[in-house]
């Protein structure tokens, strides 16, 4: 038996087959890559059928490595990008772009929902705080600048639900992505009366959530791919607790970090627990399944503050070279203190209009400085979501990293381990959210819970590097205060 997952993310759709073991099946792995729309006012936008025909390529490429091993795929699952908004027309056609979760010009509205709902009593509801990535600000602010396309729109959804309706002709959603949306009731399971009525919208213009599978695929797709036709297709989960699951990461033992386009760190939790405990200010709490939530903080900053670097620093061509400068730099030896903003903040302050900053910058400030300064600025946001996080976490709980910025950078990886102050495992799995999506649908056919990765590298944090960064944290929470303001928190 295989099944096969989709792993959807705002820069690249991978598509891969596992075995009933949790293994990939080699020459199954594919990629097809794009990048959002950005604009100076903060956009950060996809367009949905454009992704659509990258999830559809993928697929392809996939089932071609199967070859005549395509008739085993018993299942198809999918972890896709949270906290996606898209409006849609009577008859399914999209009125906006995908709106991702790095758009900030809802930020206003967010400011004006933070001024007349009592935040803490909707952080406790809904697991979100009032900020651009979630619905509520992105709804007001629609409403506000396109009040012709809210009029319009008959249905809000995001990507996923707008992907499996593409491909099987049904709209529906999973708890785990309606819980990513900042319009649920975390402790009952269901869409948040309160936040409706703010919003101006109405549980009828929302998915149905069920997690129970589609099959049938509409025509064309089904011409297309004879050997999915007819199997369930489950729908997707959110791709932080798919990179949970995938990382081995199910329960408090294990704290998960990830560090990909952004960064994030998280632990998975039953429900009976989230029921009991108030989610801690800055982090978060959204689903897994009908049975356990994830509780933990994002940043709206990771491997993009590379990119960034890269599209406009003068740097060494190559990223082997590039970390060899790098490493030549003692910590904090730089003299600038940085707050990686590029895409506003999420945790653990939550100021979505907050903009990156260098401070300390002189004549002998170099590219590959400044690279590293971005890195231990990440490291050091980290370390903030960390000490709220690590409380919720048994003690003497190990913390698996995994995403590509950390597998393919032995340097970034050691400077988040130093600013952490404890050690850390490279996850030995590369594609943990597509690996935790294929889990999740062995587990929906009753297969039997895969045997434990193996053992990845283990990072072990220097202690003086460890107190060096304590003062970098310190320098940047001042400059934080000064050019931010104080957490709303």
């Amino acid at each position: 038996m295989l099944v096969m997952s989709l792993d959807v993310g705002t820069s690249s759709t991978r598509a891969r087959c596992f075995d009933a073991s949790g293994t990939g099946v080699p020459g199954t792995d594919t990629q097809v890559k794009y990048a959002p729309i950005t604009t100076p006012d903060g956009a950060a936008e996809l367009d949905a059928d454009l992704l659509v025909d990258a999830v559809a390529r993928a697929i392809d490429a996939s089932l071609e490595g199967c070859g005549r091993r395509a008739e085993a795929i018993a299942a198809v699952g999918a972890s896709v990008f949270w906290h996606s908004l898209l409006a849609l027309d009577r008859t399914g056609v999209p009125l906006t772009r995908v709106v991702t979760w790095a758009d900030t010009r809802s930020a206003p509205a967010a400011f004006d929902l933070r001024a007349a709902l009592d935040v803490r009593a909707v952080h406790a509801r809904t697991g979100a705080p009032l900020h651009s990535t979630f619905f509520p600000a992105k709804l007001r602010w629609l409403r506000q600048t396109r009040p012709d396309v809210f009029t319009r729109t008959h249905t809000w959804c995001g990507f996923p639900e707008y992907l499996y309706a593409r491909l099987t002709g049904q709209l529906r959603t999973s708890i785990s992505m309606a819980s990513g949306t900042g319009l649920m009731d975390q402790v009952e399971g269901r869409w948040d009366r309160t936040m409706l009525d703010v919003c101006q919208v109405t549980q009828g213009q929302l998915p149905i959530v069920d997690d129970e599978p589609m099959r049938g695929l509409v025509p064309a797709f089904a011409a297309r791919w004879p050997a999915l036709a007819s199997i369930p297709w489950y729908p997707a989960h959110g791709d932080g607790a798919c990179s949970n699951l995938g990382s081995d990461c199910f329960g408090r033992d294990r704290i998960a970090l990830n560090v990909g386009t952004s960064a994030a760190m998280r632990i998975v939790e039953p429900i009976e627990s989230s029921r009991a405990m108030m989610t801690p200010a800055g982090l978060w709490r959204y689903r897994v399944d009908d049975g356990r939530s994830l509780v933990g903080g994002a940043t709206s900053e990771g491997g993009n503050v590379l990119a960034w670097s890269r599209q406009v620093l003068a740097l060494p061509a190559s990223d082997e070279e590039l970390g060899r400068a790098v490493a030549q730099i003692p910590p904090d030896a730089h003299g600038v203190t940085a707050l990686p903003f590029l895409a506003g903040e999420r945790s653990v302050g939550w100021h979505a209009e907050a903009r990156a900053a260098f401070a300390g910058l002189s004549l002998d400030t170099t590219a590959p400085g400044i690279v590293r300064a971005l890195m231990e600025a990440v490291a050091c946001r980290l370390a903030l979501v960390y000490e709220r996080l690590a409380p919720l976490a048994e003690a003497g709980h190990t913390i698996i990293a995994s995403g590509g910025a950390l597998a393919h950078n032995e340097v970034w990886a050691a400077i988040v381990a130093d600013a952490l102050g404890v050690p850390m495992t490279l996850s030995s799995e590369p594609e943990a959210s597509a690996r935790g999506a294929a889990l999740l649908t062995l587990r929906a056919l009753g297969a039997s819970r895969p045997p434990p990765l193996p053992p990845g590298r283990a990072v072990t944090p220097n202690p003086r590097h460890h107190e060096v960064y304590r003062g970098a944290m310190e320098r940047q929470q001042l400059l934080y205060d000064k050019l931010v303001g104080a957490h709303l928190s």
